[in-house]
């Protein structure tokens, strides 16, 4: 009797010891990642943000059964120095990218100040997202799309790279695409289905055993605006939104979408889908000429709400309830520090972004504020939609300045003329209503903390004059 007992409790000891030595593995088993991150898309240039002419199934999917963030927002208002951002973790004084190219941008005439200069490659000295999943943990990485910070992504941690070099835009959206990373495909071929494809049959090829990261940032939106006549012909037939209306730019919004839904059809056909961390987010606000983002004010090259506020949704079932919406400010470096804390990496000793694990689990994150520095100018789009919204230079989307957010309240500070600008985002999320002058205890505040943050972060502000500014006082 006695040796039966001793037989039924060690079989039960081994049960339960491979029962937790499985639970075990599985919690510590690393999750493949697939960032999609798309070039120019704003706040309301998809449908389940509220576009009622743009049509995105495939993203509004992974909002849906995952996580979407209403404040989220890239750590600027165009493309290179957000991309920095999101593959350090850092914010853009400490990488030293503020804006695309040369920092004077627009007639020397009208720029009060002389610019601060800009780097135009990536530091490789600097500890990437793909350097860290590969070297540290495993993975193996793959990058497709749009890269703009060097002339070739793979010297930043990626096994493959499928078109990735310094160029901000496409020669064209169709085979033959000149790009010096990617091969041609058949003539006609579209830029975001090829990708897919190479993207999809990159993902077939690896052994399941281990973990895989993929980079996806797309061209699109980016100009040139050259979308699929079939598409094109669908959206001209569509009765106009409320505030989109341009067809072409709805076909690119679709085509790119529909590669989404082909590399997330070929996940769900692995089996491995929901064993993958898929995160959804833009590079900046929507290009002004051809979108809006309204209710925000602006569009990308402007650092009021509709250049820098981005659509953000995750997706990782088991750990983020379907359908969960949350209202902490987060920002693109926060998805560095939060990949280091899922897959039990060290945080940089400077590094800026925090994990937003726990907001994806249902919690609240601590308070904190966001920041924002570009000591630069971005010349004016003609015909800009969003050319009513730059701050009294008609001339420019954005001269130099630097933000804070810090809970509901925002404040710009224009280096040019001191001026300083203040909203509550939460009571005027369209930055109509500028309180500057009725708070001016919450603009010293904000402005302390403004100035310390640049303080601790050495990021240079412009105060040398331009000897060929043309004064029109």
């Amino acid at each position: 009797m006695m040796t039966k007992r001793l037989f039924t409790f060690g079989s039960f000891l081994v049960i339960l010891l491979c029962s937790y030595t499985s639970a075990s593995a599985q919690s510590d088993s690393l999750p493949n990642i697939v960032i999609f991150y798309a070039d120019d898309l704003g706040w309301m240039d998809l449908s389940v943000q509220g576009s009622d002419y743009y049509e995105t199934p495939h993203v509004d999917r992974i909002a849906r059964e995952g996580i979407r963030f209403t404040n989220a927002y890239a750590n600027a208002a165009n493309c290179a120095p957000s991309r920095a951002s999101l593959m350090t973790g850092l914010y853009t004084p400490r990488h030293q990218i503020y804006t695309v190219g040369n920092p004077d941008r627009g007639k020397s005439e009208n720029r009060r100040l002389r610019s601060i200069p800009n780097e135009r490659v990536l530091d490789t000295d600097l500890l990437t997202m793909p350097q860290y999943l590969h070297d540290q943990k495993g993975y193996r990485t793959c990058m497709a799309g749009k890269w703009h910070l060097s002339a070739d992504a793979a010297d930043y941690g990626f096994d493959v790279n499928f078109g990735g070099h310094q160029s901000g835009g496409p020669k064209s959206y169709f085979s033959p695409y000149r790009n010096p990373q990617l091969a041609d495909g058949p003539d006609g071929e579209h830029l975001p289905a090829r990708l897919a494809n190479d993207v999809s049959g990159w993902i077939s090829q690896q052994d399941q055993a281990s973990p895989f990261f993929v980079y996806f940032p797309f061209y699109s939106v980016h100009t040139p605006i050259q979308a699929r006549p079939d598409l094109t012909k669908k959206f001209s037939t569509k009765e106009k939104g409320v505030f989109h209306d341009h067809a072409e730019y709805a076909a690119m919004l679709a085509a790119m979408d529909s590669a989404i839904g082909q590399v997330l059809n070929t996940l769900e056909t692995l089996g491995i889908l929901d064993e993958t961390l898929i995160i959804f987010s833009s590079d900046n606000g929507g290009y002004g000429p051809v979108t809006s983002q309204r209710p925000l004010r602006g569009a990308k090259g402007m650092f009021y709400e509709g250049g820098i506020r981005v659509p953000l949704f995750v997706r990782w079932p088991g750990q983020i309830a379907p359908n969960s919406v949350s209202h902490d400010p987060v920002i693109g470096s926060d998805l560095f520090s939060t990949i280091l804390d899922i897959t039990g990496g060290a945080m940089e000793a400077d590094q800026d972004g925090i994990s937003i694990l726990p907001a994806l689990r249902g919690e609240k994150l601590p308070s904190r504020s966001l920041f924002w520095h570009f000591p630069a100018y971005l010349e004016m789009y003609k015909k800009d939609r969003a050319f009513e919204d730059s701050h009294d230079q008609p001339w420019f989307r954005s001269t130099p300045l630097g933000v804070i957010r810090c809970g509901s309240w925002k404040l710009i500070e224009f280096f040019e003329s001191g001026d300083l600008e203040l909203y509550n985002l939460d009571q005027d999320i369209g930055e109509t209503q500028d309180l500057a002058e009725s708070d001016p205890a919450k603009v010293k505040e904000l402005h302390e903390l403004l100035k310390a943050w640049r303080k601790e972060t050495s990021a240079p502000v412009p105060i040398d004059l331009n000897p060929e500014f043309l004064s029109k006082n």
